[in-house]
């Protein structure tokens, strides 16, 4: 019997059952992803991140990420949760690096009481997707990431954040489009912007709070608000705020954690 060290962390939340969960588990070595995938199958949270020391000298560790049903290509709330888990113990660090696979370079910093996040912007693009539109049961524009961004994502603009709260999405014919899908709108609150996002495709019918997401939030609000810092809010049902910041072709997203289980995951 193998004991792996296991953490689950609320990344964007100020207290525990807020923000969005996710598994952190460190590792000496890459297990087979057969192995890895079962795990964050037995997790059941919506992102499992597996790291390691990394042998590449510009970052600190290797970090991968896995859903219940597959490896996705970048996550920012498991990557926070990550970064919390080493900078929590190591108080002589104020920055990590990782080296993902498909997202390059990832940083998290210690910032006030909480983190900045450090993800590749994704931009998109309008498009016609009307099946898209039906799956969520909304009216509005859909706006797409090009191909070779590192997570293929879906932006539907709505007409206000009533819109967003109120969408009810056909789970099952979403299932069927393999896409990040967002829902947002002008915010209604304190918040400059809302939004929602639905991954069924990947084995999440609705996800928490979505750092890669934001990824492609900022910088299309930066665009349509004129400012390249935002307020952002996900109203999920356990929802976060997300403060969000535009540096040229990388988004900034700062937030706290809190680790509410540390234990051991049974590996035979």
């Amino acid at each position: 019997m193998t004991r792996l060290p296991f953490f689950q962390i609320d990344a964007f939340a100020d207290a525990p059952f807020g923000g969005n969960p996710a598994a952190v588990m460190p590792l000496e070595n890459w297990l087979p992803d057969e192995t890895l995938q079962a795990i964050a199958a037995e997790n059941n949270l919506s992102e499992t991140a597996f790291y390691l020391p990394a042998g590449d000298p510009a970052a600190d560790f290797e970090l991968r990420w896995f859903s219940p049903t597959a490896e996705v290509a970048m996550c920012g709330h498991a990557t926070l949760a990550t970064g919390h888990a080493i900078l929590r113990d190591d108080t002589a660090r104020d920055v990590v690096r990782f080296a993902t696979r498909k997202a390059g370079l990832l940083e998290v910093r210690r910032s006030g009481e909480g983190y900045a996040l450090d993800l590749p912007a994704t931009p998109v693009e309008p498009a016609d997707r009307p099946d898209l539109l039906t799956a969520l049961g909304v009216e509005g524009e859909v706006f797409l990431s090009p191909a070779g961004v590192a997570e293929d994502t879906a932006i539907a603009l709505l007409r206000d954040a009533g819109s967003v709260r109120g969408c009810a999405p056909d789970f099952k014919a979403l299932a069927d489009i393999h896409l990040m899908a967002i829902v947002t709108a002008p915010g209604d609150g304190d918040e400059d912007i809302v939004s929602r996002v639905f991954v069924p495709a990947w084995g999440i019918d609705e996800d928490p709070v979505t750092g890669s997401a934001h990824a492609a939030l900022a910088p299309f609000w930066a665009a349509r608000l004129g400012r390249d810092g935002l307020a952002a809010f996900q109203a999920s049902k356990r929802g976060g705020r997300i403060d969000c910041r535009l540096d040229g072709d990388r988004a900034i997203l700062s937030g706290r954690c809190v680790t509410v289980i540390e234990g051991s995951f049974l590996l035979r």
